[in-house]
C-alpha cells in the first residue's frame, strides 16, 4: 500500500520518482533512539547535515497491518478511513520532502501539512468514478469533523488549524470551479501547478481561487 500511495502521488503530479518509501520506514525502537518530544502513530523525522537530509517515516504497525490487502477505494468508503489517512499523510509528507531535497529547496511544516490536506481530498476524491457525488460529503468528512489530539502544543494545534482551514477553502473552489461540471481534467492540470509552489504560493493561489 505505501508504494502504491507514492505511485500514485507521483503520478498525479507528474513527479518524477525519488527514491522508494518503503526504505525509509522505521520502527518504534528506532524512533526512540532519535530522541523525539511526541510518539504520534504517524510521523516524519528529518535530520539535515553536510551530506543532505536523512529521512524516517513511523507508522504505526496498527496502521499498517490493518491496511493490508485492503483497495484505496474500499479503505475511503470503510470503518478504516482513519488508518487510511494516516498512511496517505505519511507518504505525502515523505514524497513532498524528496521532492524539494532533490531541487535543493527548503520546506515548513505548514507547507507541509497544507500540502498532505490537499493530497488527501484529491486522492480520496478520484479514488472513485463518482467525483460530483462524493465530494461535498468527503470535505466535510476531511476537514469539519476532525479533534485535534490534546498532547500538541499551541503553536502546533495553530498550524494543523491553519493547513486545515486552508485546505478546506481549497478544496471548495475545486469542487465549485471543476468537479460540479465534470472537469477533472483540468483541475489536475492546476494541481500540478500548485504542488510545485512555494508557501507563499499556495497561500495566494487559494486566496484568489476561493
Amino acid at each position: 500500500m505505501l508504494s502504491q500511495l507514492q505511485r500514485g502521488l507521483e503520478t498525479l503530479y507528474r513527479l518524477e520518482a525519488e527514491t522508494e518509501v518503503e526504505h525509509f520506514v522505521i520502527d518504534e525502537e528506532a524512533r526512540a533512539a532519535a530522541g523525539v518530544a511526541r510518539s504520534p502513530r504517524e510521523q516524519l523525522l528529518l535530520q539535515e547535515d553536510d551530506d543532505g537530509v536523512a529521512i524516517g517515516l513511523y507508522l504505526d504497525a496498527s496502521v499498517l497491518r490493518n491496511v493490508q490487502g485492503h483497495k484505496a477505494s474500499t479503505l475511503v468508503e470503510g470503518q478504516l478511513f482513519g488508518d487510511f489517512l494516516m498512511m496517505l499523510e505519511g507518504v505525502s509528507h515523505f514524497v513532498y520532502v524528496a521532492f524539494r531535497a532533490g531541487r535543493n529547496q527548503q520546506v515548513s511544516a505548514l507547507e507541509l501539512e497544507l500540502q498532505a490536506e490537499v493530497d488527501k481530498y484529491v486522492t480520496c476524491l478520484l479514488s472513485h468514478e463518482d467525483t460530483r457525488g462524493r465530494s461535498e460529503k468527503l470535505r466535510s468528512r476531511l476537514f469539519k469533523e476532525i479533534e485535534y489530539d490534546a498532547d500538541l502544543a499551541p503553536h502546533e494545534q495553530e498550524r494543523y488549524r491553519v493547513a486545515n482551514n486552508n485546505a478546506l477553502r481549497y478544496s471548495e473552489s475545486l469542487e465549485r470551479r471543476y468537479v460540479s461540471n465534470g472537469r477533472v481534467g483540468e483541475m489536475l492540470v492546476e494541481l500540478r501547478t500548485f504542488y510545485r509552489l512555494g508557501l507563499r504560493g499556495k497561500m495566494q493561489h487559494i486566496r484568489q481561487a476561493a
